[in-house]
């Protein structure tokens, strides 16, 4: 399996001890930065695996962050990614079994080196169920297609607000959208 694996800088060093057990399980992994512990912003790497993983460049990605939530919120807007944040055994092995998930995003400060462990092995090794299941997937990915979703980042054509896409009073801050005309 070829996965795609970046952090921030928070995850520098959970990403090393990472990529060494992908190989070591059997697997190739691609190095997805950053190589420093100086400061960058999270979301320019998680759209970077998310979008691996969407176009089918890679098999899964994984991702580590301080928490594991901003990766896993930056991750999700991409067509046909499922990231998940586990925190252990059970999140990690049903996240697979009954998800299918493609991205696994990872605390950096809040796990330690052999729960880690443990969750990566788990979360590589599991299969999917498929059955109902795989029937809940579909509806996901039917939504995707209808109303659209990121494939790549040069996709992403038009934005709004929060207050615009949702019709409440928003923040605003800009956010993504393609257009079901623009999903690649």
């Amino acid at each position: 399996m070829k996965i795609a694996i970046a952090s921030d800088h928070r995850g520098v060093r959970v990403k090393g001890q990472i990529l060494a057990q992908i190989e070591e399980l059997g697997h190739t992994a691609l190095d997805f930065g950053p190589e420093e512990t100086h400061s960058v912003d999270y979301p320019d790497y998680a759209f970077q695996v998310a979008e691996a993983v969407s176009s089918g460049e890679v098999d899964r990605g994984i991702l580590i962050c301080g928490t594991g939530m901003g990766m896993c919120i930056a991750a999700n807007k991409f067509c046909g990614v499922r990231a998940v944040t586990c925190h252990d055994d059970v999140t990690a092995e049903y996240s697979r079994r009954h998800n299918n998930a493609n991205v696994m995003c990872l605390s950096a400060d809040m796990l330690g080196d052999r729960l880690l462990d443990r969750i990566v092995e788990i979360w590589l090794r599991t299969e999917f169920e498929g059955g109902r299941h795989q029937r809940r997937l579909e509806k996901i990915a039917n939504w995707e297609n209808t109303y659209g979703c990121i494939r790549t980042a040069s996709a992403a054509t038009e934005t709004c607000t929060g207050a615009e896409r949702n019709g409440s009073e928003g923040n605003g801050v800009p956010v993504i959208v393609a257009a079901p005309d623009n999903v690649q």
